[in-house]
């Protein structure tokens, strides 16, 4: 189980925990947060445990915390397994911020955190990321971290919700994120 805790200047991204289940909950019982991401609105506190023990329980997702509040705020992630992905070194970026917290930069932040961590100290060649189409504040965050347009798909299955919807897929290369960040980045 990875226990590495990420920091940037605002947020302190770490491991989930059951005693984030109330707090996961506010947050994800939000339709606004769970349907443009492609997974349900959590129905109880109950609810929000089981995703902390099942799907948030992954090796590189990361409760997204403010460092001077310590309050939950999102998650960000890196999936491996996804359909998504093609090679051993590619994996696929995913992040959601709560409401409250929308329009403040966090999820760019603790994306490019995750970004970073993942090219560096994961040696991932190529990172894959997708939204729905409408879903302009993730089309903004991704366009802000660099990733180029490759396609769209116009039936792309989502398993949570059982529909098909219009995603649009992106993709950050190493060599593009390093052309991008080589002032900043020792490799």
């Amino acid at each position: 189980m990875n226990s590495l805790i990420l920091e940037t200047e605002r947020l302190i991204l770490r491991r989930w925990t059951a005693n984030d289940a109330k707090e996961l909950y506010e947050l994800a019982s939000d339709s606004r947060v769970s349907y443009p991401c492609g997974w349900k609105a959590h129905t109880s506190v109950d609810d929000s445990l089981n995703i902390i023990n099942t799907v948030l329980s992954d090796n590189e997702t990361y409760a997204i915390v403010l460092k001077d509040t310590r309050h939950l705020i999102g998650s960000v992630g890196l999936h491996f397994d996804s359909g998504n992905v093609s090679g051993e070194r590619e994996c696929e970026l995913g992040y959601w911020i709560g409401v409250p917290f929308w329009k403040h930069g966090y999820a760019t932040e603790a994306a490019e955190r995750l970004i970073e961590h993942a090219f560096i100290d994961l040696k991932v060649t190529c990172i894959v990321c997708l939204f729905a189409d409408g879903n302009t504040a993730s089309e903004r965050v991704q366009r802000k971290l660099g990733f180029k347009y490759v396609r769209t798909v116009d039936d792309f299955y989502v398993k949570a919700v059982d529909e098909k919807r219009k995603c649009h897929v992106n993709v950050l290369t190493f060599r593009e994120w390093l052309k991008n960040n080589s002032a900043e980045v020792i490799v």
